[in-house]
């Protein structure tokens, strides 16, 4: 019978890119306490990275060498396992939709849980709890634009809506405009009913 890293690993092989792997994960592999032992010896000898205290990946191997997995694959895996809600983050919600061209120097996403940082090699993650607001339509585009609009800023939101209502869609501008604005700031809520008004 093949030893528990091997197990793990052979695991690991076959989920897709970014998966996160945990004790809670991998339970029937083994113990808790063996699998945690396994895990941590495993990301000391270079075959999985630590991410964060009992998480880990798997690196990908390409021509060029081995790299982190990709960001935003690890950050869809962890909301899926934690059950939270991860969108990315206002300024590249904003970024996005060629509201501004500079470029967070870190990825940075919003979570409905807890705020913590996630370490993929050289790159950092920040993971932001976000109040429910802003984390609405969740991975859409109207999403996308309401983070866009928070990302602007008490001044500048009503300049950012009516720009975005000549680039959405009908059925986006729809979507956006129904959303909850019960628990958002007023002068957000009053950038969402110009939108309406725009539209």
């Amino acid at each position: 019978m093949k030893s528990l890293p091997h197990r793990i690993l052979a695991m690991a092989a076959q989920m897709p890119e970014g998966s996160v792997l945990s004790a809670d994960i991998l339970f029937s592999l083994g113990t808790r306490n063996a699998l945690d032992q396994a895990l941590s010896r495993l990301a000391k000898t270079g075959a999985l990275m630590r991410v964060d205290r009992g998480l880990y990946v798997r690196p990908i191997q390409t021509r060029f060498g081995e790299r982190a997995p990709d960001a935003h694959k690890v950050v869809t895996s962890l909301a899926s396992q934690a059950g939270e809600t991860m969108v990315v983050g206002e300024a590249s919600a904003a970024n996005s939709l060629g509201l501004t061209t500079q470029v967070p120097m870190r990825p940075v996403y919003l979570s409905s849980g807890v705020s913590r940082r996630l370490q993929l090699g050289n790159q950092v993650v920040e993971i932001r709890h976000a109040p429910r607001w802003k984390l609405a339509l969740a991975n859409r585009e109207a999403g996308t634009a309401l983070r866009a609009m928070a990302w602007a800023g008490k001044e500048r939101a009503q300049a950012v809506a009516s720009l975005l209502s000549q680039r959405m869609s009908e059925a986006q501008l729809a979507e956006l405009t129904s959303v909850s604005t019960r628990y958002m700031p007023a002068w957000m809520s009053k950038a969402i009913r110009d939108l309406s008004a725009h539209g």
